[in-house]
């Protein structure tokens, strides 16, 4: 198995990377990193940048053929599944469902109410719904916003948005973190490093899901 970080859990949101390679080891998954992983070429697909994305393409087919590829990045997990050919593709919040109903992962549950922001490429483009509910229900009460599946709300940061338009960015992030608070949760918790990153507010914690399970379900 490849884990396959993603620029933004890699470059940014690196505490993201480093719960999953944790989560990991506590379960006994043997893994590997590319120590020269490359961009998987969502952005320059996603902006117009086809023939640019296509040679990333080429060279990553050719670095992670063979193997399991495991991203953290909902971006990454619909750009390699979706626009690259014969890749075996799992998302962390897949991986980790399976292992925990494989009794390789177990976790304290908590009195502890938090929500659930699908992220558009995870959810809507790639219909990933459950699983991320499971592992969270193994943890804590999910309790949902007015939006959510396939209905959910953009966190504003995809598509070029949150670089060319970064006021309609701050706007759409607003009205999914107030949508947040309307549940009363204590945590809002997402499995895209991309919509972590923009949902980032002063009045409530966010988390990735793999932050979330080191910090408040890992039996200590």
């Amino acid at each position: 198995m490849i884990y396959f970080r993603g620029c933004t859990a890699r470059e940014k949101e690196t505490s993201i990377a480093d719960a999953t390679e944790k989560l990991l080891k506590l379960a006994g998954v043997d893994y590997k990193i590319l120590e020269d992983e490359k961009c998987c070429g969502s952005v320059l697909m996603r902006t117009g940048f086809v023939e640019e994305a296509q040679e990333q393409i080429e060279k990553n087919t050719e670095a992670l053929s063979g193997d399991t590829i495991l991203t953290s990045c909902a971006g990454c997990y619909k750009t390699l599944k979706q626009d690259y050919e014969g890749l075996e593709v799992i998302h962390i919040s897949q991986f980790l469902n399976q292992l925990i109903e494989e009794k390789k992962l177990n976790f304290n549950k908590k009195d502890l109410n938090v929500t659930y922001h699908d992220s558009c490429h995870l959810g809507r483009h790639c219909e990933v719904f459950d699983e991320p509910r499971e592992v969270i229900s193994s943890v804590a009460n999910l309790v949902e916003m007015e939006n959510n599946l396939e209905n959910s709300l953009c966190c504003g940061a995809g598509g070029g948005v949150k670089s060319a338009y970064p006021e309609v960015a701050n706007q759409m992030a607003t009205s999914r973190i107030n949508q947040a608070k309307d549940t009363g949760c204590d945590i809002l918790l997402t499995s895209c490093p991309f919509c972590k990153l923009n949902l980032k507010n002063d009045d409530l914690e966010v988390l990735d899901i793999t932050e979330f399970l080191m910090e408040y379900g890992v039996i200590k």
